[in-house]
């Protein structure tokens, strides 16, 4: 045998042989293909969003920020000093405003006896059964008691050295001056607060400041978190000062106003009291 018919039959033999090694390699090719398909089986396995679920993250988003400038703020990083301040000027706060409506109530009621006495001594034949017509508690009641009692003590003792007119005219004198005094009870409140309340928040007002300035000296720098707070809290010292002092101030001269329109009809009304003393009437 030819050596060239050695070579053609050793080419037969090994194609055949080539062809069955090679052909296994086809899936294996195919399976690596296939393999990055893999992820999608673990991402089918993990839990589905549920609708309308919100996550941590967007619940913490959806979460109001808390104002840091606030008066919740202000009294949980105020010191002792801020606190007392703020005690102060929210006392003389609910002060004033409780003296501003008993004192609208207590005139209130004194306008409703001043009609009334009015219309008994219009309608009354004598003075003392006009007097006994009105309420116990009426002021005018007891602006006329101590003119009839002022009367009848006239020309005994002391009393017989000075005239009718000008013995009964001292009674009724302290009857409208102890209708003053009642009138003008609690005002001196009002006045205070409404010009010292100003003050007080001014105080808040520096120690605010004051605070800032340290704090900025800590920080060796003025960067806006470190001055903000303390300066928030000045502000708000201040606001709360006028908001206290402007109401009392308001208050104060209405009820002056009132006062006096209240005096004018009792000092009338003792008038008429004078009056029918002098004529027996």
């Amino acid at each position: 045998m030819s050596a060239g018919a050695l070579v053609a039959l050793s080419l037969a033999l090994s194609t055949p042989l080539r062809a069955e090694t090679e052909a296994p390699a086809a899936p294996a090719a195919a399976a690596g293909t296939q393999a990055p398909a893999a992820p999608a089986t673990t991402d089918a396995t993990t839990p589905a969003a549920v609708p309308g679920a919100e996550s941590p993250l967007a619940e913490t988003a959806a979460e109001p920020a808390a104002n840091p400038y606030g008066l919740a703020a202000l009294w949980a990083q105020g010191d002792l000093v801020a606190k007392v301040t703020l005690l102060i000027l929210a006392l003389m706060s609910m002060g004033s405003w409780y003296i501003l409506f008993t004192k609208l109530w207590e005139q209130r009621g004194l306008f409703a006896q001043a009609r009334a006495a009015q219309k008994s001594f219009a309608r009354s034949s004598s003075l003392k059964e006009a007097t006994d017509t009105l309420a116990k508690n009426s002021a005018f009641r007891a602006v006329a008691e101590q003119g009839i009692a002022a009367s009848e003590q006239h020309g005994r003792g002391l009393a017989a050295q000075v005239t009718l007119i000008d013995w009964t005219t001292a009674a009724l004198n302290r009857g409208i001056d102890g209708v003053a005094s009642g009138l003008q009870g609690g005002l001196a409140f009002l006045a205070t607060v409404g010009s010292t309340a100003p003050f007080i928040g001014l105080f808040g007002t520096v120690w605010g400041i004051y605070h800032a300035l340290i704090q900025i000296g800590l920080a060796g720098q003025a960067s806006i978190d470190k001055v903000a707070g303390p300066v928030g809290e000045a502000l708000i010292m201040t606001a709360i000062g006028l908001a206290v002092a402007v109401p009392a101030v308001l208050g104060y001269n209405w009820l002056i106003r009132r006062n006096k329109a209240a005096l004018d009809q009792v000092r009338r009304f003792a008038a008429e009291v004078e009056t029918r003393l002098l004529t027996k009437g």
